[in-house]
């Protein structure tokens, strides 16, 4: 038999275009089947301890009033820095520089910029 039949390329292609639906159709059903994964909240998160690799890196404390880092500014503190998200008034909140912990309200790190 002639490797080069059009009708056995034809049917090869089709075979192959048969299966890799039936797979896709699959993916597809599975992932719909699955429950959506839920984003983090500050409520997930854990909260990052001064001994975390980054914190060591930052400077991080859980409080401010501790600080005699030479770039701390008296009054300073994650509350009123640019990168916590937490809401005004909570603890603890997200941080940006450390996404995925939240900090305390009352800490402070060598990131601290100056909400606007």
């Amino acid at each position: 038999m002639n490797a080069h039949d059009p009708s056995r390329r034809r049917f090869l292609g089709k075979a192959a275009l048969i299966a890799m639906a039936a797979l896709g159709t699959e993916a597809v059903a599975r992932q719909a089947a699955s429950p959506a994964a839920k984003p983090a909240t500050a409520a997930t998160l854990p909260r990052l301890t001064p001994d975390n690799a980054l914190a060591k890196a930052l400077a991080y404390t859980d409080n401010a009033a501790t600080v005699k880092h030479a770039l701390f500014k008296p009054g300073s503190s994650c509350a009123n820095c640019n990168f916590y998200k937490g809401a005004k008034g909570e603890p603890s909140g997200p941080c940006q520089m450390f996404p995925q912990n939240t900090v305390s309200a009352k800490g402070w790190c060598t990131a601290w910029a100056k909400k606007a």
